[in-house]
This record gives structure tokens, C-alpha cells and sequence, in this order.
């Protein structure tokens, strides 16, 4: 006499499951880090604005001492730190704790860094 076999047998579905579960596992650290690389991205996009009206500033001015701080994206602050000769700036975003980007020109760019690139050892 012969069976006919309607739906999934119990070992079978316990297989999906736990097969989704490896995937999973897999998936969801690699997905983790994705809004701090975000808000990370954001204060560098930041600071290289900050760039630009800087050089901006010095070309009409010939320092940059005066230079006020431009307005940052949502949850970005900004500060600038200007000499005669260079300055520098930090930006950090309130959705990221220890997370803090600076940026430097002329005298005042920061140690390991290149001059005009955002950086430091939390803004990664």
C-alpha cells in the first residue's frame, strides 16, 4: 500500500532552521559595524568641507585666525582650532562613543597624519 506524502517531515524543517541560523551567524556581524561606518563617514565628509571653506577663508583673509566653524551634517560637531599658519579641526558624532576625526593644514596638522586628510586612531 503505498503513501502519499503531503508537506515537510519535522527532521526536515529543523534542517532549514538551522541552516538559516549558520547563514545567520554569518551575516549579521558583517552587518554590525554598518551604521558606525556610517556616522564615521559622515564626519570625514565633514571635515573635508571644513577644508575647503578654510582655504576659502585664508584666500580672502590670509590666516585663518577668525575662521568660525561650518555647520556639520545631523549629529556632527564641529570644532576649529586656526593660527596664522595652519589649523586644525575635530569632528565628533553623538551616535558614537570614542569616535573622534581630526584634520589638519600647514603647522597644526596632526602627528601620522597627511595633511588635509581626516584621520586618527578612533576614526576608522
Amino acid at each position: 500500500m503505498q503513501r502519499t506524502r503531503q508537506g515537510f517531515s519535522l527532521i526536515e524543517l529543523l534542517i532549514v532552521v538551522v541552516i538559516i541560523g549558520i547563514l545567520a551567524a554569518i551575516a549579521i556581524p558583517k552587518f554590525a559595524d554598518t551604521k558606525r561606518k556610517a556616522y564615521v563617514a559622515a564626519m570625514k565628509s565633514d571635515l573635508k568641507n571644513m577644508v575647503s571653506a578654510a582655504e576659502s577663508y585664508f584666500s580672502d583673509n590670509n590666516s585663518y585666525v577668525g575662521f568660525a566653524s561650518p555647520t556639520g551634517s545631523p549629529g556632527v560637531t564641529l570644532t576649529f582650532t586656526g593660527a596664522a599658519t595652519g589649523w586644525s579641526g575635530t569632528a565628533t558624532h553623538a551616535n558614537v562613543d570614542g569616535a573622534t576625526c581630526v584634520i589638519g593644514t600647514g603647522t597644526s596638522t596632526p602627528a601620522n597624519l597627511t595633511e588635509g586628510q581626516p584621520g586618527g586612531p578612533a576614526c576608522k
